[in-house]
């Protein structure tokens, strides 16, 4: 198979689809792999390592788009690149498309069969293509929301550890999956005082069991929210409904009541936040103010640890994309359940119920056009 690797354009997006050595193990299967110049410098990946690796380097992005079967990313498609797909192709990504109807549509008008790395799902329910990435952001958002806690940020001023003498920082976070243990983590980690919020009680029972005295877990109620929302420094936004939009549990009439300086980092934003009054932002620009409650909402947050980032995705993400390569998508998918889940379009059909809800969409399931 032929397979396209792209230099991301998403702002700040340093994260690469393919290393170097995963290259290395396409070409050594028989399959040509393109990579657009440069596609890995900012991950520390040079185009010589590449080429090394048996990789052919192109500096033209359409001519990777004519001549690729499956095009690899990390992000979704931006609309400068919408019109290089075209009916056939394969993309590989992550795609979050209940949050993007415009993706979407581009998706199904172009007959573009899509694979989403985030609704790869094996039948234990895990999510082997997030998971890395959730990890990285569960950790990443302590570490900026400690920053941006700090007055020169425009935050309270609160060290969330505390020192002797002097009241820890409180902490929510509202939901307790890979986002929410990892945020977890570190917030337990620097001191300071966690409580953690979910609906499902056996989740909450574990971690209880694994954190014990040192977090307060609370099951997930508008009245719990509501609570712990006015009494924090720092709320991490840690929900996922996974291939669907994320429910807003924070609602803009609660920012009021907050403290002055607080807070919020919405991890969901790029499944359409679970705070009513996120919208996605840049590393570039990563906050905003509303109410006096300071908003981090950057959509991509991994991608400012890319190196590990692109370590740690491109370990899951690798044997899927063999998968298809070798067998075509349609054998692969039918070969590998938790790799049909991930299918989201296919030949202008939508084939990820959440998805096709979230938009009126009709939905066909994946067996009744693969086989």
């Amino acid at each position: 198979m032929k397979i396209g690797v792209l230099r991301e354009i998403k702002p700040r997006e340093y994260r690469v689809g393919l290393t170097p050595d995963c290259v290395r193990t396409y070409v050594s299967g028989g399959h040509t792999v393109f990579i657009e110049k440069g596609a890995g410098v900012d991950t520390g990946f040079t185009d010589e390592e590449y080429k090394g690796a048996g990789g052919v380097i192109l500096a033209d992005k359409k001519k990777i788009f004519e001549d690729a079967e499956m095009i690899i990313k990390v992000k979704e498609p931006l609309s400068e690149e919408f019109a290089l797909f075209h009916e056939g192709h394969i993309l590989f990504t992550y795609l979050h498309l209940a949050a993007s109807k415009e993706v979407t549509g581009m998706l199904l008008a172009k007959k573009v069969k899509s694979v989403a790395y985030e609704t790869i799902e094996t039948a234990s329910g895990s999510l082997p293509c997030l998971k890395p990435m959730s990890e990285i952001a569960g950790r990443l958002s302590v570490q900026e929301g400690a920053k941006y806690l700090e007055k020169t940020f425009g935050g309270r001023g609160v060290l969330l550890g505390g020192v002797p003498g002097v009241t820890r920082g409180k902490i929510a976070i509202i939901g307790g999956g890979i986002v929410g243990i990892n945020a977890c983590k570190i917030a337990v980690g620097i001191g300071a005082d966690v409580t953690v919020l979910d609906v499902n009680a056996d989740r909450l029972a574990y971690l209880d069991d694994i954190f014990s005295t040192r977090i307060t877990t609370l099951y997930s109620t508008n009245s719990n929210i509501e609570k712990v929302l006015f009494e924090s420094d720092l709320v991490i936004g840690a929900v996922l409904v996974t291939g669907a939009k994320a429910p807003q549990l924070v609602r803009r009439n609660h920012l009021s009541r907050m403290k002055k300086g607080a807070v919020i980092v919405d991890v969901a934003v790029d499944q359409g936040g679970c705070v009513e009054t996120s919208h996605p932002t840049t590393h570039d620009d990563p906050v905003f103010v509303v109410d006096g409650v300071v908003h981090y909402c950057v959509a991509n947050m991994p991608g400012a640890v890319a190196l590990s980032s692109t370590q740690a995705l491109t370990s899951t993400t690798l044997p899927y994309g063999l998968m298809i390569a070798d067998n075509g998508l349609e054998h692969a998918c039918r070969m590998s359940a938790p790799l049909r889940q991930g299918l989201n379009t296919y030949g202008g059909r939508c084939t990820y119920p959440q998805v096709a809800s979230t938009f009126d969409l009709e939905w066909t399931p994946a067996e009744e056009l693969i086989g």
